[in-house]
């Protein structure tokens, strides 16, 4: 997950550089090869022993931002050269470094925070690294996405983790209808990653597509002074963050998923229920009814009538 490094500010983050006697004074000779490191997602203490021992004894350093690697570098007094490896240089990059690692090069790659390859680059790399018959060794980390699983309460045996959500409304919805078309024959939880401008409006259509009662976790600034896990309904967070002046910190959406979410109940069925009684109880006819119940639920009426479409079709 891309977050800033720590600024100093951070509850217990380190305010000197590990002693050299704490992280091995007499270090093992480093493998050629690819070696894809977590780094801190916010607290500079989850920095593991080895990754600092790789990122020392590395010929260079592939890193997403080198700006915000360097401070991290500077913190632990390491002065391994660093090369910048972001998503608009992913692919020319990655041949450049895999030339050099089948040469007998001892590359590291790091992504601004976190475990690269996760929502970050480094995946491509690994693949190219792989394919050449250049050893890749993963250097395990910090890790946003499973330090908010693990502090959710959900489920933690079956989870599956889904990226970045869409910034536009009409594929995000569509992200969204698909998890809930997907039937789990077990309790299991989807995570996602989320942006503070955003997550209000993920929540909204959260909320459309799975109903105010949804079991939703939001775990906001990991690891960092201000770490803040959020649980609850999907409705009742939605109403907390949009009580607060400023939304601020990256964030984890965590959804709760069991049999009884399967298509053809909750939302859907609820829905169809609601249009049903007004047009008994007002002799409304079927557009009308929706059109009522899209507006009271804050819904479009397209997507209203794709709910009742998807029941009607379950009765069939």
């Amino acid at each position: 997950m891309t977050t800033s490094p720590p600024t100093g500010d951070e509850e217990s983050a380190p305010d000197s550089v590990v002693p050299q006697a704490a992280i091995g004074a007499s270090d093992k000779p480093l493998a050629p090869g690819l070696y894809l490191v977590a780094t801190p997602i916010g607290n500079l203490e989850d920095i593991t022993l080895r990754a600092l021992r790789v990122l020392r004894l590395a010929d260079r350093i592939a890193c997403e931002d080198t700006r915000q690697t360097a401070k991290l570098l500077g913190h632990f007094g390491i002065r391994t050269p660093t090369v910048s490896y972001h998503m608009h240089n992913e692919a020319s990059r990655a041949g450049e470094l895999v030339e050099a690692l089948k040469a007998g090069a001892r590359i590291a790659v790091v992504s601004d925070a976190g475990m690269p390859g996760i929502a970050d680059p480094g995946a491509e790399i690994a693949a190219a690294a792989i394919a050449a018959g250049v050893p890749v060794f993963p250097i395990p980390g910090a890790n946003a996405a499973l330090s908010a699983l693990v502090g959710s309460g959900f489920p933690a045996e079956r989870f599956t983790f889904r990226g970045f959500l869409p910034s536009k409304e009409g594929q995000r919805r569509s992200v969204l209808e698909a998890l809930r078309a997907e039937t789990p024959d077990a309790p299991g939880t989807a995570i996602f990653y989320e942006t503070p401008h955003r997550i209000v409006a993920a929540l909204e259509d959260v909320v459309a597509v799975f109903g105010p009662s949804q079991p939703v976790v939001l775990a906001r600034e990991l690891t960092k002074l201000h770490e803040e896990f959020l649980r609850g309904t999907a409705e009742g967070i939605l109403t907390d963050l949009q009580g607060r002046p400023s939304i601020r910190g990256e964030m984890v959406l965590l959804l709760e998923r069991s049999p009884q979410t399967e298509p053809g109940t909750g939302t859907a069925a609820a829905l169809a229920d609601e249009v049903a009684t007004l047009m008994r109880s007002e002799s409304l006819g079927e557009m009308d009814a929706l059109k009522r119940v899209a507006r009271a639920r804050g819904i479009g009426k397209s997507e209203a009538y794709r709910e009742w479409q998807r029941r009607s079709a379950k009765r069939r």
